[in-house]
């Protein structure tokens, strides 16, 4: 590989700083200091992500090539956008994966591309890249496979044979957004795509449980969606319906959330500001509320106020528009009103039931649950303290008082 290894840095480089717009990697990145042959990361194609078991690993993010046949306002990679090109062949993309991982730098690939000739061309040559790692190379590792809107439904259900995971960008909130900004592209195509992955997930499940020789699992770790959050006037309301929708219909795994960044030579169409990235992180709060905490979206963002509040989360904002619901007593309030208080995530919600059946909730059991009292205090009452919550919650300044002290993560994903 001595010969051909300038070229492969040079579509590393490229490739890999063309993929780094794709936030459904869950990625950050990483590092390492040291050699300087094809195994030194140099910043490059390195990437942070998180299995259905919850372990982090890292990654190979790069795509196939940038080239592109589309013209999407919003991309970097678009057909009229003046970015160096570079496409990999299935072959050097497999032998750079394995030669990463034999250096223990990546545990696996998450490969997307820009459409070079066709979408089913596209998506051929990816699976062609999963299919020799997996056959041929007998590589184990983690894949995920940003599968290419318009392909055949049978590519799309073969990409979930050689992936742990499969997924398609929605894109953009509304359907008539990603017609202004991308024309070439259809919503109702994308979900095509996306309706023939849930197909063969579904259909594996159930072949796997009727046979006794078990067949080939499809994309055991489901399907995922991105959406740019910023480049379109689109309101928060309208991007959890689109969310909301899309993990009803298709049950996505995960629905990522990316604050829209402006590119060189941009549109005159598309904001000259980025979007603030607090609003991706309240999006992802947001949407954890309405996977594991029974709001809906109309909850969360009502009519009459369609964007988050960017000062503070969700629930917050919740409860300090219905006051009336609290306090609540954490021995006797159900699990559903346990859910809606600021503060109490999941896990210790589960505790609290736990607990109550062997004795009664006081402040020092949520002191060693370590809930933040400061946050919760307001909204509930304990056993053995009534500690004027009824009067907390009455003040004017509650909302002031309850701001966060420290500055907020860049990345969205409280429990609590």
């Amino acid at each position: 590989m001595s010969v051909a290894a300038p070229d492969i840095r040079r579509k590393l480089r490229v490739l890999a700083d063309a993929a780094k717009f794709d936030a459904s990697c869950a990625s950050s990145g990483s590092k390492r200091s040291g050699g300087k042959g094809l195994g030194s990361t140099q910043g490059m194609g390195i990437c942070h992500s998180y299995t259905p078991d919850g372990r982090c690993i890292s990654l190979l993010k790069v795509l196939l090539t940038n080239v592109c046949v589309y013209d999407c306002a919003y991309c970097i990679n678009r057909r009229s956008s003046d970015v160096e090109r570079a496409t990999f062949e299935p072959e050097e993309l497999v032998r750079l994966t394995m030669d990463f991982y034999r250096r223990n730098y990546i545990e696996g690939l998450f490969l997307s591309s820009g459409i070079r000739k066709s979408a089913d061309d596209t998506l051929l040559r990816m699976i062609e890249v999963a299919r020799l790692l997996r056959e041929r190379e007998s590589f184990g590792g983690y894949i995920h496979l940003k599968a290419v809107a318009g392909a055949s439904e049978a590519l799309a259900q073969r990409a979930g044979l050689y992936a742990d995971r499969v997924s398609v960008n929605i894109e953009l909130p509304k359907d008539t957004d990603l017609q202004r900004l991308a024309p070439e592209k259809r919503s109702s195509q994308i979900e095509g795509s996306m309706s023939a992955i849930r197909s063969a997930i579904d259909e594996s499940r159930s072949s796997r449980r009727r046979a006794r020789a078990k067949p080939p699992r499809v994309a055991p770790a489901g399907q995922s969606t991105q959406m740019i959050i910023g480049a379109t006037p689109a309101q928060d309301r309208d991007v959890l319906h689109t969310a909301s929708r899309l993990y009803a219909h298709h049950r996505l795994r995960r629905v990522y959330y990316s604050a829209f960044s402006p590119i060189p030579h941009a549109s005159l169409a598309l904001p000259t500001k980025p979007a603030p990235l607090v609003r991706e992180h309240r999006l992802y709060q947001a949407d954890w509320l309405l996977r594991f905490y029974g709001f809906d979206v109309d909850e969360v963002t009502p009519s009459s106020a369609p964007a988050l509040d960017l000062d503070i989360d969700p629930k917050l904002a919740w409860a300090l528009a219905h006051r009336e619901r609290f306090p609540v007593h954490l021995d006797t309030a159900p699990r559903e009103m346990l859910l809606r208080v600021p503060g109490l995530g999941v896990r210790s919600v589960q505790r609290i039931l736990s607990m109550r059946r062997q004795h009664k909730v006081t402040l020092e059991s949520l002191r060693a649950l370590r809930v933040p009292l400061r946050k919760v205090s307001p909204f509930i009452v304990t056993s053995d303290a009534h500690h004027g919550a009824s009067q907390l919650l009455d003040r004017q300044d509650l909302r002031r008082r309850l701001l966060p002290a420290t500055q907020l993560p860049l990345f969205g994903q409280t429990h609590g």
